[in-house]
């Protein structure tokens, strides 16, 4: 590595929106570079969502090491600052073994988090609110507290979908607590400089192939047991987590016998493309992230010759 990058740890970051073909390239990266995978999804940290959060499977994941993935019950709290946390030491435990470390997601606080090394206070603490803000999304619909955050802070709010009930409640927790948004409260967490030097990339598809991507995908998912996966979690009321996830909420009303299959199967396919274009917005403010264009799937090889030729750009490989 160049030494102009003053003792900076190299990080490949691959991220986007949801069924953009990430996880693919970050392996097939890792494969040529010498790499290691560390997942920057909120949702693939947890036990036992696989199909719902597109967990890659061994096979897909071809022998490479996958960090931060399958590790933690759907019950247990994990909050932004607990990712950077583990992220940031999974970082350097594979950096000190002379392998590259390849960040790979979709949730860009995640990514943001880490790679801008953002230092939460921990401030922001108010259980009788949060207590509040629950019963109101009992009662008038997690949808009405993301429009709420998107009052206040609407940078936090484009990055969150409305079944995250946790994560926007958090969000308007710190606000009312600290009189701070999440999103002032990164800007002034930067307290010392980064120690990474990514190579930032997003596959960039039209918007109307991703979204044929996103119909194929959900199709897939249902075939590969989603409804099973779903029932499964809807039997432990205890497990909040799982209402959060595109999948499952979208289809209870059929595991109720409210709706038919297919009207959920539409619906979940528009709650994922909501997300998607949400995801976009965030990465695309972005500036340091290269967008690797793709009219279409078929043309994977350019794709990861384009990716290929931006490590080895950025890190002098």
């Amino acid at each position: 590595m160049n030494d102009g990058y003053m003792n900076k740890i190299f990080l490949a970051v691959v991220c986007g929106p949801t069924a953009s073909g990430k996880t693919k390239l970050a392996v097939d990266l890792a494969r040529e570079f010498d790499g290691e995978v560390v997942s920057a999804d909120s949702m693939q940290i947890y036990k036992g969502m696989d199909i719902a959060s597109a967990k890659p499977t061994e096979e897909e994941k071809m022998g490479i090491p996958h960090h931060l993935m399958d590790f933690l019950d759907p019950r247990e709290t994990f909050s932004v600052a607990d990712y950077a946390e583990l992220a940031r030491k999974a970082i350097a435990d594979i950096h000190s073994r002379g392998k590259l470390p390849i960040m790979c997601g979709g949730t860009g606080l995640y990514i943001n988090t880490v790679v801008d090394n953002i230092i939460f206070d921990g401030t922001g603490s108010d259980p009788a609110y949060r207590a509040e803000l629950k019963a109101l999304a009992e009662e008038k619909g997690a949808g009405y507290l993301l429009d709420m955050l998107a009052g206040i802070d609407p940078e936090t709010a484009a990055q969150l979908h409305e079944n995250n009930v946790k994560r926007v409640i958090r969000a308007l927790e710190v606000y009312r607590s600290s009189g701070r948004t999440m999103t002032e409260q990164k800007a002034a967490s930067r307290l010392e400089p980064s120690p990474y030097e990514p190579c930032m990339m997003m596959i960039d598809f039209p918007r109307e192939v991703l979204y044929e991507r996103i119909d194929r995908r959900v199709d897939m998912m249902l075939e590969a047991g989603l409804i099973d996966e779903a029932r499964e979690f809807f039997t432990h009321p205890d497990c909040a987590t799982a209402a959060q996830a595109i999948g499952y909420k979208e289809l209870k009303p059929f595991l109720d016998g409210q709706r038919t299959l297919e009207e959920c199967t539409d619906e979940l396919k528009r709650a994922t493309r909501r997300y998607a274009k949400r995801q976009l917005t965030w990465f695309k403010k972005d500036s340091r992230i290269e967008h690797i264009s793709a009219e279409n799937a078929v043309n994977y090889d350019k794709i990861y010759k384009n990716a290929e030729n931006l490590i080895k750009k950025y890190s002098f490989l």
